[in-house]
């Protein structure tokens, strides 16, 4: 398909957050910004929320449905009566995952990002107010989950963004977009390798970019990536120092024996959006009855206060700033007080980094495999970008030190690098080469 030069919107969605770029026709790539509770934004937080309010006058209850800022303002003035879901895009190409019931209604995977995505238009103001038809989505290489289906998650997808009315959409790898950020930049032909590390996955491109007469030139070589990311930090974290407070390795008293609390409760924290899920779950049940039969009640009793007061997000807050502290510090305080709970403990950075090994190793294969993909030694590689948040850990940009050297690595542009590269891969003259439609899968 060749590109006519239209407007192209760019739409990085993402795990933690959400960045919408438009390409105009003079090349210019221009992000959207929100004029969010808590002040301006380039970063629209993916998160939901769902509240029922009563209106009175015998007329039915109004369905309040939230994304981004102002589904966290929603959450934190009412956490009880709120439905708060998060980080849901791990579910994307999960066949386990049908739908989940939010008062009384159910929502598959398209539901929910159909409704983010139309929040997220109606904040977006003027900017968003008349799309052009084409959108560029960026998609991980390797989608989260044990078993992803690509296919599924594509046409879900599909469903979702054809309610904002795109009628050309098309998919690129999100590291490719970022790519095209930074490509911007050079002044030599380069290999470039371009390393995207969001909260569900870490991906991995290598671009060769040359310079012509007629512009830039470029080349896809390569494609890696990992369904690991930030969010495993995050549960190896929760794992390691609130899921003990919170009963997991303790005892319940059965007949005539002495059994261990189900690790299953536990595993729910391994995502966030999983939270809520199992608060509305059977599970509450059975784990107010063990909290009956306990040896440490206490414990299960902190367990049930986070389910049910929703705790998540004040978790997910102190997860974050422990990371922060141990990416500029040696040694942290991880502290986390909500409501009636307070779990605080000293971590060291070698501490963390030992409990993040297997994701390490699992992210310093998918590096290797892109490598090994492309023809390439690691010294044929002229120059690394690093996006994403989860770039920022040491241990993380350790792996790319050790086997590039620190001189051909930047970063820049976090979180706004592959939204404006998805925009400006809409200009191309050969769409093609760089993104496929839904039905093209590639």
């Amino acid at each position: 398909m060749t590109s006519t030069h239209a407007p192209t919107v760019g739409i990085d969605f993402g795990t933690t957050n959400t960045v919408v770029a438009i390409a105009g026709p003079q090349g210019e790539a221009l992000v959207l910004r929100f004029d969010a509770p808590g002040g301006e934004v380039t970063a629209f937080r993916s998160t939901l929320s769902f509240q029922i309010r009563e209106t009175g006058d015998d007329q039915p209850p109004e369905r309040i449905v939230e994304a981004g800022p102002w589904a966290i303002d929603a959450y934190v003035e009412d956490p009880q009566d709120t439905r708060f879901i998060q980080s849901f895009k791990t579910f994307a190409a999960s066949a386990a995952f049908t739908d989940t019931l939010i008062d009384n209604r159910r929502y598959r995977f398209e539901d929910l990002l159909g409704a983010f995505l139309l929040r997220l238009r109606a904040h977006g103001g003027s900017g968003m107010a008349d799309l052009p038809l084409r959108v560029i989505v960026g998609r991980p290489v390797t989608f989260a989950g044990t078993s992803p289906d690509e296919s599924l998650a594509l046409d879900r997808y599909e469903a979702a963004f054809s309610r904002l009315g795109f009628s050309d959409i098309r998919y690129a790898y999100e590291p490719i977009g970022a790519a095209f950020f930074f490509a911007r930049t050079l002044e030599v032909d380069a290999n470039v390798l371009v390393a995207d590390f969001g909260g569900g996955t870490s991906d991995f491109s290598i671009v060769r970019f040359e310079r012509s007469p007629a512009g830039l030139r470029s080349t896809p070589l390569a494609q890696s990536g990992v369904g690991v990311a930030g969010d495993a930090f995050d549960y190896r974290i929760i794992d390691q120092l609130v899921s003990p407070e919170l009963g997991k390795g303790s005892q319940f008293r059965a007949p005539g024996k002495i059994l261990p609390i189900p690790q299953r409760y536990y595993a729910a924290f391994a995502r966030w959006d999983q939270l809520a899920l199992l608060r509305a779950s059977r599970d509450m049940r059975d784990i107010r009855a063990l909290a009956r039969t306990a040896t440490e009640p206490e414990k299960l009793a902190r367990l049930i206060e986070v389910l049910d007061d929703n705790h998540g997000y004040a978790l997910y807050q102190s997860v974050s700033a422990l990371k922060m502290a141990l990416s500029h510090r040696e040694d942290a305080t991880f502290s986390f007080v909500a409501g009636s709970v307070r779990i605080e403990k000293p971590v060291s950075r070698q501490q963390f980094e030992g409990w993040i090994a297997p994701e390490l190793a699992a992210i310093e294969d998918a590096l290797a495999q892109v490598i090994d993909r492309s023809g390439l030694e690691p010294g044929g590689i002229d120059r690394v970008f690093l996006t994403g948040g989860t770039s920022f850990v040491p241990a993380v940009r350790d792996i790319f030190h050790r086997t590039f050297g620190r001189d051909r690595i930047e970063t820049g542009g976090e979180f706004e690098s592959i939204a404006s590269g998805l925009a400006l891969i809409g200009r191309e003259p050969d769409l093609d080469v760089w993104s496929r439609t839904g039905r093209g899968r590639g």
